[in-house]
C-alpha cells in the first residue's frame, strides 16, 4: 500500500520517523519560526558548562503544526536540530467556525484545554480576524 497524502498517515496512526516524510508531503508550504533561544548552563569540575536551547514551531498555516525543542552548543545548530523534531511532531489541526457558517473555516472547533507541567494552554474559539490573545512568545508565532 502506497500513502499519498499526510492525512491518511494521521488516519491509520502511522508513526512519521523520518522528517523528510513531512518534506515530501507539505513541501515548500512549510515555514518555521524561532520562538525563543536561551542558554542553559551546568555546573562541571572545571566550571559552568553554556549551552543554547531552541524552541521552533513549524507549519504551513494551512492545518498543520508542529512544536520542537534542540538543545546544542551553538544557537545555529540548536535551530536546525529543532526544526527536525518539530518535523517529526507535525499534527493536523482541525478547524472550525465562530458564529455562522460563512466562508471557510477560521478558528478551532470548541473551547480546548491542555496542559503540560506547570503550563496551561486554553484555545478558545473566536471570530476572524482576532488573532492570537496571549504573551509575547506564543504570538510570534502567529
Amino acid at each position: 500500500m502506497k500513502i499519498k497524502s499526510l492525512e491518511e498517515i494521521y488516519l491509520f496512526s502511522l508513526p512519521i520517523k523520518e522528517s523528510e516524510i513531512i518534506d515530501f508531503f507539505l513541501g515548500s508550504s512549510l515555514k518555521d519560526e524561532v520562538l525563543k533561544i536561551m542558554p542553559v548552563q551546568k555546573q562541571t569540575g572545571a566550571g559552568q558548562h553554556t549551552r543554547f536551547k531552541a524552541f521552533v514551531a513549524i507549519g504551513d498555516y494551512n492545518g498543520h503544526v508542529g512544536p520542537g525543542v534542540k538543545c546544542s552548543k551553538e544557537v545555529a545548530t540548536a535551530i536546525r536540530g529543532a526544526i527536525i523534531p518539530a518535523k517529526l511532531s507535525i499534527v493536523a489541526v482541525r478547524r472550525g467556525y465562530w458564529g455562522n457558517k460563512i466562508g471557510k473555516p477560521h478558528t478551532v472547533p470548541c473551547q480546548i484545554t491542555g496542559r503540560c507541567g506547570s503550563v496551561l494552554v486554553r484555545l478558545i474559539p473566536a471570530p476572524r480576524g482576532t488573532g492570537i490573545v496571549s504573551a509575547s512568545v506564543p504570538k510570534k508565532s502567529s
